[in-house]
């Protein structure tokens, strides 16, 4: 089975690009307990993070839907839809 019966494009792909933003910001800044960020720094984190949030939880209730429109293991829908967005073309 392969997510593309959910009928639309999930942002699985864009939900990993923001994910890694935000590690990527979180590497730069520094945890903030131990070196305070600035105004620009938090806001700039938060909207990163709300993003990621935002897309993770679209993909988590498209997910949740087909599985349960399809009578499918959750899990399996899950993780057919982030193998497919990671490695594109590997389910033939």
């Amino acid at each position: 089975m392969t997510w593309y019966g959910l009928g639309k494009a999930l942002p699985q792909r864009p939900a990993d690009r923001a994910r890694s933003g935000v590690e990527e910001l979180r590497d730069r800044y520094g945890p903030p307990a131990g070196t305070p960020w600035t105004e620009l720094q938090t806001d700039t984190y938060d909207r990163a993070w709300r993003t990621w949030r935002d897309l993770a939880l679209a993909v988590q209730t498209a997910i949740t839907e087909y599985a349960r429109d399809q009578g499918a293991a959750r899990s399996q829908v899950e993780a057919d839809v982030k193998g497919t967005a990671r490695h594109p073309g590997a389910d033939g």
